[in-house]
């Protein structure tokens, strides 16, 4: 079998994409979860020594140390590998591994106590939960703050530039650029303080979620107490009550919050696509870069089709996490397990979509002139000023009034002006709305843009 390589790797994650996801490596790789295996395992058993070998805890403390250390080294993770070909258990494949550098370092009445009380979910949950909270917080948030800068600085920099807006694909009340941006940098906002207040729950508590091992052999602990310090000293939530699992619903919760970020910037990438296509934004390309392999011409918008499909790919995989992972057979069942070894490649496509919003985002170059075109072709959305200002003077009927004149039709700037004179309305009202443009007509929306979350 040739070595593993960027042209040979069957997911784009770790192929065609991989320069753009390879930070999650440290966090959803096989030798990031055989490295939290091994600290976890290592953390248990320095909880665990003063209570069954307290003479030992000081000799011991360097060792457990340097092999906590060691975890973080690639050929550590290839020696568990070897040793789960003969073991055909991927957890018990580390805690041989520990008893093994135990023996080597002196310590073998240690051995006893690897792994004590535990089912192999007590060390997954939580090398899973700090895979998943490391993401978050290293490579994720940073994004994801990255892409709500970029929308913030549009937002400011276009705020005062007047746009057509399209309601029903139709001609509407105007809008600006920046305002624009702004909605979706203003939604974008509370979920990322979402997910900055993460924190996933763990569970230390045996086979199926009852201490039964541990209050066997040592009735005299506290073992709620104990679980729960360590759990908690970890960084976690301790979950008190839990099968042989802890249940994933604080998992699920982050997979939906992720589904509904992406959904926000699939929004955002079909809008500027349709913005694109109707020339309201010019795309910036490199000199030797290509649009299209037949028509040289085109700079297509293809960091927001890429998005697009990307964050498409990523939403179906979460959901798939959300709904499955919470739903085990009695007190346990293995399908989750196998799932979860795909969560990084929703991470992935996740990020790999972000990066590629940023890029677009960082292209888009405003066309005044198409911009300044459509308002002038379309007096007809004055409409509703008109409307508006006969109902603040009571005139009765406006709406038919308004849409006898206006439905269906391109209505030019001085078609409005002379309906405007013919309005039994006061002067002054007339006048407010004779200074009107569509150019003008854009509300508080440069206000709007300015303001932060």
């Amino acid at each position: 079998m040739p070595p593993l390589h960027t042209l040979n790797a069957i997911a784009s994650a770790d192929g065609r994409y991989r320069r753009e996801a390879e930070a999650l490596a440290a966090y959803f790789s096989e030798a990031a979860l055989i490295n939290r295996r091994i600290r976890v395992e290592i953390k248990w058993l320095e909880t665990i020594i003063p209570i069954f070998a307290p003479e030992l805890t000081d000799d011991a403390k360097e060792t457990l140390a340097a092999l906590y250390t060691a975890a973080d080294d690639i050929n550590v993770a290839e020696e568990v590998k070897t040793i789960e070909e003969t073991t055909r258990h991927d957890v018990k494949a580390v805690e041989y591994w520990i008893a093994a550098k135990l023996d080597e370092n002196g310590l073998t009445k240690l051995r006893p106590f690897v792994h004590f009380g535990c089912t192999s979910w007590d060390i997954n949950n939580l090398a899973v939960a700090d895979m998943t909270s490391g993401a978050v917080a290293q490579v994720m948030l940073p994004q994801l703050r990255q892409v709500e800068e970029y929308l913030r600085q549009r937002a400011v920099e276009w705020a005062d530039i007047p746009m057509l807006s399209r309601t029903h694909g139709q001609p509407a009340s105007p809008t600006t650029v920046g305002k624009e941006f702004a909605n979706f940098a203003h939604r974008l906002r509370p979920w990322a303080e979402n997910l900055e207040n993460l924190r996933l729950p763990g569970k230390m508590n045996g086979a199926v979620g009852n201490y039964n091992a541990h209050i066997a052999a040592r009735p005299d602990i506290n073992w709620t107490d104990v679980a729960r310090r360590f759990v908690e000293g970890l960084g976690f939530r301790f979950a008190s009550h839990t099968t042989q699992i802890e249940p994933y619903d604080d998992l699920a919760d982050l997979f939906d919050r992720l589904r509904r970020i992406n959904n926000i910037l699939l929004d955002l990438c079909r809008d500027l696509w349709e913005y694109i296509a109707l020339d309201y934004f010019h795309l910036a390309t490199e000199k030797e870069s290509v649009g299209s392999s037949t028509m040289p011409h085109k700079i297509n918008p293809i960091d927001f089709e890429n998005g697009e499909g990307k964050l498409g790919v990523a939403n179906a995989l979460f959901h798939h996490f959300s709904d499955k992972l919470p739903i085990s057979r009695q007190q346990r069942d293995l399908s989750d397990s196998t799932v979860l070894r795909d969560v990084g490649t929703a991470f992935a496509s996740t990020l790999i979509a972000w990066r590629a919003i940023c890029r677009g985002l960082g292209k888009l170059a405003v066309n005044h002139e198409r911009l300044q075109a459509d308002l002038d072709n379309n007096w007809q959305v004055l409409a509703e000023a008109v409307l508006t200002a006969m109902r603040a003077a009571g005139v009765d009927g406006g709406y038919e009034i308004l849409k006898n004149f206006s439905r269906g039709v391109v209505v030019s700037r001085k078609d409005m002006q002379n309906f405007i004179h013919g309005l039994p309305l006061q002067e002054e009202v007339k006048e407010r709305l004779l200074d009107l443009s569509p150019k003008t007509y854009c509300g508080l929306a440069a206000k709007l843009a300015r303001e932060k979350s």
